[in-house]
Order: C-alpha cells, then sequence, then structure tokens
C-alpha cells in the first residue's frame, strides 16, 4: 500500500481473508495518518516591486527533527508551465543557482521551530505565480499540499480603501466642509462691517477718537465753519 496514492495491492486469499481486509485496510490508513506531517501556509501574499517579500511556512511532525528533515520550495509561473525547484533544505539552506530566481531566495526559517519561511529579494511582476513548501522528516513523509499565490503590483496601485480609512473619510470630510463653511461666512460679515465703517461718517460716542477724521467729514466741517464767521461779519451792531 501507498499512502500517497491510496492503493491497495491484495493478492488471492481466503474469504477469511477477505473478511479482514476492511480492519487490515484502516489499521494501514491509520500508520499512514500518524506517519504524517501537517504544513500551513498563506494561501495569497501581496507583495511590492523592489520590496523584499517573506514566503510563510509552518510544519508539525509527529516526529522528532532530525537531521534527515528536508524542505523544498517549488514555483509555477502565473501563466502555466513547468515546475522549478527554487529552494532546498537539509541540515544547511540551498538557494537555487540557476533561473531568474538566482541569488534573490533566502532562508528565513528555524525547523527546529517547525518553520521553513524563504524571502524573495527585489521581487518582480514576472515572479506572480504558484508556490508550494513540501516537508520530509522521515519517518513522516506525507504531507498535505498547499499553495501559495504571489501577486506583485506596484505601490501606488494597490491602494484600498479599508474600513478605518473609509471611516475617517466620512468622518473628517464633513467636518472639515462645516468649518470651511463657517470661515467662509466669517470673513464675509468681518467684509460688511469694515465696509459700513469706512462709508459712514458718524460714530457712537464711544467710538469718537480724539482727533476730528479726515476725508469727507473733515470737509464739511471746514464749510460748516466758514460759514458761521461770515455769518458773523455780516451781523450789524
Amino acid at each position: 500500500m501507498r499512502c500517497g496514492g491510496g492503493a491497495v495491492a491484495v493478492g488471492g486469499g481466503s474469504p477469511s481473508s477477505l473478511f479482514l481486509l476492511p480492519r487490515g485496510f484502516l489499521l494501514l490508513l491509520g500508520a499512514c495518518n500518524v506517519l504524517s506531517l501537517e504544513i500551513t501556509t498563506s494561501p495569497k501574499v501581496r507583495a511590492f516591486i523592489g520590496e523584499q517579500v517573506l514566503l510563510k511556512c509552518s510544519f508539525k511532525s509527529t516526529s522528532p527533527i532530525t537531521e534527515s528533515l528536508m524542505v523544498d520550495w517549488t514555483y509555477r509561473p502565473l501563466t502555466g508551465g513547468q515546475i522549478e525547484t527554487i529552494f532546498h533544505y537539509q541540515s544547511v539552506p540551498y538557494p537555487t543557482t540557476v533561473g531568474k530566481f538566482k541569488d534573490r531566495i533566502s532562508w528565513l526559517g528555524n525547523v527546529a521551530r517547525g518553520d521553513a519561511s524563504i524571502a524573495i529579494q527585489n521581487p518582480g511582476m514576472s515572479d506572480n505565480g504558484t508556490f508550494i513548501c513540501s516537508v520530509k522528516n522521515p519517518p513522516d513523509m506525507y504531507h498535505n499540499i498547499p499553495l501559495t499565490t504571489l501577486v506583485v503590483t506596484e505601490r501606488g496601485l494597490s491602494f484600498q480603501l479599508t474600513s478605518a480609512v473609509l471611516l475617517s473619510i466620512l468622518v473628517f470630510l464633513p467636518s472639515i466642509f462645516v468649518v470651511v463653511l463657517l470661515l467662509v461666512r466669517m470673513g464675509r460679515k468681518f467684509g460688511v462691517l469694515k465696509e459700513k465703517k469706512k462709508s459712514g461718517c458718524k460714530k457712537s460716542s464711544i467710538e469718537v477718537p480724539e482727533q476730528p477724521e479726515r476725508g469727507n467729514c473733515l470737509g464739511k466741517l471746514k464749510t460748516w465753519c466758514l460759514n458761521c464767521v461770515d455769518t458773523d461779519e455780516d451781523d450789524p451792531y
């Protein structure tokens, strides 16, 4: 029997052996479940052009971690094509030395803590595709196959309205509009009052200045004074 394919090879036998087949089959399935790993990755990772991106991968093994543990990262382009191995680990990291990921893969994992993460330096849009993290820790050899889709975009094109940003816009924009409107109205009222003060000749007793005003009021005062002087000279004794 192979756990990965789920195939069972059964030779000829007596009816009693056929009767025992389901029970033996369940025992073999139980052994496969015990000797297996559970791998967890992020289904989708977003990155920006030229900025380092982290591809997380964690695993749980039913067996103790030994030097036989192996980690493999494979990549398949978004447009399809052949799967290629871009990273291998066994006691020490072995980044790929060929292809477009050459000298751009960094090992950030710690197998003692169940971490098999890597980082890609200077990612580009041509790196978009599917990444697979595979871990084998003999005798645990069988595991799930989680897929990570990498999406690399330009930072300026990746802006999205989050709930916090949207709430801020809905709260602050109306407030700013109201404040601007009040300032405009106050400015208009101040301008009207200023114009009235300039055009008026008389002021209240509180606002009367010690010196006579210039302009029209001063001219009217001079004319009145001249009229008074002329009238006094013409009066008979």
